[in-house]
């Protein structure tokens, strides 16, 4: 069971300006969107700052990043909790778009 009701996804502001506008957010990660992963990539409080680290710890990340805070309730799509590789830490995983009531807040990421 997880530590938290929430799960999180840290992604770029414009693109969840698009979500909103459109009312779904399908982006999985940077630079891959839930068609071409299968999943929406998501991560517990605790995994936050090593995913966010990882994925935009470069020089070319951008400086507009956002965490959205999930509500797994509001989903209406499957979230598995798997880990990368067998015996490895466990991450949520979103089976499909996130809709944009389904995110309760908005974090700027510092």
């Amino acid at each position: 069971m997880p530590e938290h009701p929430y799960i999180l996804h840290i992604t770029e502001r414009p693109l969840w300006d698009a979500a909103r506008e459109t009312g779904t957010y399908e982006m999985s990660t940077r630079g891959r969107t839930l068609a071409e992963e299968g999943f929406i990539h998501c991560s517990t409080r605790a995994q936050l700052r090593p995913v966010a680290n990882f994925l935009y710890g470069s020089e070319d990340a951008p400086d507009d990043l956002v965490v959205l805070v999930v509500d797994p309730a509001r989903l209406g799509v499957p979230v598995k909790y798997e880990a990368p590789e067998p015996g490895g830490e466990e991450f949520p995983h979103v089976y499909g778009p996130i809709p944009v009531d389904a995110v309760v807040d908005v974090e700027v990421w510092e």
